[in-house]
């Protein structure tokens, strides 16, 4: 997820994308890193069959560069467009 400048990114993992996003997007933990940086769009997501494999995933996006990060949102979504729309109906 970034913010509307995408100057910041975070990378979480959740069992529900769509209800995470909206916490996310309705600053539903006030003294969150997403809530103090407005991190509210998100511009990558990847499904996974386990909770595990999701988090081995995440930790290995996380220690990544930011350039890595980029790449992997530029290969999916050139626009960086709010993804949101099209998982809310999930």
């Amino acid at each position: 997820m970034t913010n509307i400048g995408n100057t910041v990114l975070y990378t979480g993992v959740t069992a529900d994308l769509v209800s995470r996003v909206l916490e996310h997007k309705e600053g539903k933990y006030p003294n969150s890193f997403t809530s103090r940086y407005n991190v509210k769009k998100l511009v990558y997501y990847e499904i996974f069959p386990s909770i595990e494999e999701a988090i081995d995933r995440e930790k290995q996006i996380k220690g990544g560069s930011r350039e890595r990060k980029e790449e992997l949102i530029n290969a999916l979504n050139p626009e960086w467009r709010d993804l949101f729309e099209d998982i809310k109906n999930w």
